[in-house]
This record gives C-alpha cells, sequence and structure tokens, in this order.
C-alpha cells in the first residue's frame, strides 16, 4: 500500500513498487525522492517509512525487507542501499535462494536529523541515532550513538555488533 503526502515531492524518474505482501510504504510531508530512487517491497513483510522533509537523492535504493523507518530531516546522498534482510546460505545441499532469507535483526531505524553520506550501505539491524553524520562509503550494521559522526576509512564496517 503507498501512502504518499501531496506535499511530498517524488521525481518522475522514481520507481516506487506496490507490495503484492501488504507492506506499507509511506512518504511523509514535505519529502523529496529524486530521479533513479529505487523502493522495492521484497524480502519480507516490512513497511518503509521516510519522514517529514527527508530527502532522498539520485541512485538511493531501499528495499522493505524487516522494515525501514526514516525520521525526519534525514539527507541520504546519492547511491546508497538500505538492505533489511539476509539470505540464509548455510545449507550446502540446497542453493541459496532456496534457503530464503535469515531471521530479522530488527530492520533499520534511522533517527532524525542524520546525514548519510553517497555510496553508503545500511544492513538490517542498523540502528543510526538521532544526529549522526554516516561518511561516504561506510558499511552500517549495528548501532550508532546520536550525534557519533562516522567517517574516515572507506568501507570499513561502523557500529559493528554481532
Amino acid at each position: 500500500m503507498l501512502i504518499i503526502s501531496p506535499t511530498a515531492r517524488i521525481s518522475k524518474l522514481a520507481d516506487i513498487e506496490d507490495s503484492v505482501r501488504g507492506s506499507r510504504i509511506v512518504i511523509e510531508d514535505g519529502a523529496v525522492i529524486d530521479s533513479f530512487v529505487k523502493i522495492k517491497p521484497v524480502g519480507g513483510s516490512g513497511d518503509v517509512r521516510i519522514g517529514r522533509n527527508s530527502y532522498l537523492n539520485s541512485g538511493v535504493v531501499i528495499y522493505s525487507g524487516n522494515g525501514v523507518t526514516i525520521g525526519d530531516d534525514v539527507l541520504v546522498a546519492a547511491n546508497c542501499t538500505f538492505a533489511p534482510v539476509n539470505h540464509e546460505y548455510r545449507r550446502r545441499d540446497r542453493k541459496i535462494a532456496e534457503q530464503r532469507f535469515k531471521p530479522s535483526k530488527g530492520g533499520i531505524i534511522v533517527e532524525d536529523d542524520v546525514w548519510i553520506g553517497a555510496n553508503c550501505v545500511i544492513l538490517d539491524g542498523a540502528v543510526l541515532r538521532k544526529g549522526c553524520v554516516i561518511g561516504a562509503h561506510s558499511l552500517v550494521q549495528g548501532e550508532l550513538e546520536p550525534y557519533s559522526i562516522n567517517v574516515g576509512n572507506p568501507l570499513r564496517k561502523t557500529g559493528y555488533r554481532e
């Protein structure tokens, strides 16, 4: 089910698919969805919420999986991926595609006033607390403290927790 505020601005070149499993995709007041953003309900029945006045830049991909919540006033730079689901792969007697998905780690939560730099990957179980700054090319799969700044080595794992 798509629920889009009349004050949200969505590019005609964005691709937002409706769910066949009942997942809700909610885009709130003042949110901006740029061209070539892809929101795809797949890999679970979680909802996707894009908060008020948040901005998704070109090339952002969001899979619904176990759910993605993006708070208010969040800035997401180009080519970021939100993947709140993980494939199961441990059985050698079955193809990975046949094994379906691992249990949820809680989806993805991005609180208010967060800035995510270009080319980041945010994984299932990630919690980005209020005011975080995530440097370009980061991989986030755990919880980050409020107002923490995570910049530095490209492709490093931030907030890692098993």
